[in-house]
């Protein structure tokens, strides 16, 4: 009888080592899991750090200039075209109007297809902006190129995406990367 007992002792002393495995199993796994979180949080540091440099003006300029050799070339650009706006401008001196084509470049066809739904809220706050211009504001090409950024900003932030900080304009992501005029007319 004493031989009786001893056969049930042995899975119980088989199953410590069992647990004993599956806890180190957690352990190794808990500590990879660790170390790629820290090596994530370093990546993000070093990228930081090389986007924000000693000084703001030398981490513009490389960004300025980055963004043409971004172009993946397998990949055409996508456009999503506007209607015509039409707008009164601010008066400066007599009546003034201002007709303008918009193509907004767009990461992807996905996104194109998304602006439909928010179209309305777009084209007000774009139509807003518009007429809030004086006619001397917009004739020169830095004027409408300040347009365009505004713009940006307005048609990001109808979709959620909140401005990028100043100076950072070229290394944050959004859905809309651009506004182009295909036409602007001042009369």
């Amino acid at each position: 009888m004493a031989k009786a007992p001893n056969k049930p002792e042995a899975p119980a002393g088989d199953a410590p080592p069992k647990k004993g495995g599956k806890m180190l199993m957690i352990i190794i796994i808990v500590v990879l899991v660790l170390l790629i979180v820290v090596a994530g949080a370093i990546g993000a540091l070093i990228l930081l750090k090389k986007g924000g440099g000693e000084n703001g003006d030398h981490a513009e300029a490389p960004a300025a200039v980055a963004p043409p050799s971004a172009v993946d070339l397998s990949r055409p650009p996508v456009f999503a075209a506007l209607d015509a706006f039409t707008v009164n401008l601010r008066r400066e001196e007599g009546d003034h109007y201002l007709q303008a084509i918009i193509a907004l470049r767009v990461t992807d066809q996905k996104t194109a297809d998304a602006l439909k739904g928010f179209m309305p809220e777009i084209r007000h706050r774009i139509n807003l902006l518009l007429s809030s211009k004086l006619p001397s504001e917009v004739q020169t090409i830095e004027g409408r190129e300040a347009l365009a950024l505004e713009i940006l900003d307005q048609v990001n932030s109808a979709l959620g995406v909140p401005p990028p900080p100043p100076g950072q304009r070229m290394t944050v992501a959004t859905p809309v990367q651009s506004v182009l005029f295909n036409s602007f007319i001042i009369q």
